[in-house]
């Protein structure tokens, strides 16, 4: 008996108990439409985290206060306040391989606008941060040098500050009321969303000079982000800023930093690892479903054996090999699983897209995650087949005939 007839044999068997095949395959299309929906979850999670740090700009290196050693010990991050907006211009002028570098501080502050209020971050920075995070205004300007240098009262908003307190009104020219300092409005940021660990539509961006002199009377920076030229110059642009804050700092031991450099690459790569591990998790989990369905698989083709003790009895009597009971029962099982694997990837795809649709999350089906899924579906009809299958090809052929 060939492949093919085997197969249609396998069909009008579980034809014949349609409820309990049904029943039989949804074990295994919870667990493989699981499988597809979890990995897209966390596929999903790390194009968008991966999507986030590249939006923050190319060829960045991160330049915060601080420093944290291996196994404790150093300045705790954060902690300390060792960066200054001359630090900034210092690595912008003298590090060859940097291109532009802009300083960021952030506070939290009471924002009003006539008669409507929210709290957001109000960052302060330089007219060179558009540049430097990949950050384009969609209405009116941004502020120059010089009203950098006059320490003006201007403010670039977010889209969601505009939508908060401006509604459909154009905010350009608009006074607004900064912890009780008025503010000229002249432009509104690209509506980016969520960037890395902040989101850019929720600020307000105002000279670094007035956010110190002005609004909050500080000195130090949260940290500095620098533009390299090239992607190559990234380790010299590393060390050249490195160099240059020490000698201003007066830090003889690089051991002694009291601040840390990151690579945007680094950051990249740290995350992607984080969410590689909670997509393995989540797939995980998912796996286990299907293994329970694969025992349900298991248990039923054991009580199908016993059903059918007498056919297989007289299969062997009329010359059936050990062999053809045992592909018989193994190709019924398998048959099982790949329908209930392809109804699972349907399920899958349709539960991923009502995640994203629903709960606002970011998922991606990938064919890697179906491809998985469904042979890891087969491997389970033919490692929980092998069980039954045999034990029914063992069967003796004078007693299965008297079996009742």
């Amino acid at each position: 008996m060939d492949f093919f007839e085997l197969v249609k044999l396998s069909l009008i068997s579980l034809n014949a108990n349609k409820m309990r095949s049904a029943l039989t395959m949804l074990g295994v299309i919870i667990g493989v439409a699981s499988v597809v929906a979890m990995i897209s979850i966390g596929e999903g999670a790390k194009g968008l985290i991966t999507k986030s740090i590249e939006d923050m700009g190319t060829n960045l290196l991160f330049v915060m206060p601080g420093q944290m050693k291996v196994g404790g010990g150093g300045h705790g991050m954060g902690s300390i306040q060792t960066l200054t907006f001359e630090d900034c211009r210092e690595i912008e002028k003298n590090c060859p391989s940097v291109v532009g570098c802009a300083p960021e501080i952030s506070k939290s502050a009471k924002i009003k606008a006539g008669n409507q209020n929210t709290v957001t971050q109000v960052v302060g920075t330089s007219e060179r941060y558009p540049e430097v995070r990949n950050t384009k205004i969609a209405q009116g300007r941004y502020f120059t040098s010089l009203e950098l240098h006059n320490q003006k009262k201007v403010a670039v908003l977010g889209q969601s500050v505009v939508d908060n307190i401006f509604f459909n009104i154009d905010p350009i020219g608009k006074d607004i009321l900064i912890n009780r300092i008025y503010f000229t409005v002249i432009g509104v940021l690209e509506a980016k969303g969520q960037s890395g660990f902040t989101n850019v539509d929720d600020m307000i961006m105002v000279p670094v000079t007035t956010f110190q002199k002005r609004l909050f009377g500080l000195d130090y920076l949260r940290n500095i982000s620098v533009q390299v030229k090239s992607a190559e110059l990234m380790d010299s642009a590393e060390q050249e800023v490195g160099e240059l804050l020490r000698k201003r700092h007066r830090i003889l031991n690089p051991d002694d930093d009291d601040f840390t450099i990151r690579k945007q690459t680094e950051m990249l790569n740290r995350m992607s690892d984080i969410t590689s591990a909670f997509t393995m998790l989540l797939g995980g989990i998912a796996f286990i479903s299907l293994l329970v369905g694969g025992i349900g698989i298991m248990n039923i083709m054991l009580v199908s054996v016993t059903e059918r003790t007498r056919e297989i009895g007289l299969r062997k009597a009329i010359g059936a090999k050990k062999a053809d009971i045992l592909k018989q029962f193994l190709i019924e099982s398998i048959v099982l699983c790949v329908m209930g694997g392809l109804i699972g990837i349907l399920s899958g795809i349709g539960m991923s897209y009502l995640i994203a649709k629903f709960g606002n999350w970011n998922t991606s089906v990938s064919t890697a995650s179906i491809l998985l899924s469904f042979g890891f579906s087969i491997a389970v009809g033919l490692f929980f087949g092998i069980y039954p299958a045999n034990k029914a090809s063992g069967l003796n052929c004078v007693e299965a005939l008297r079996y009742e």
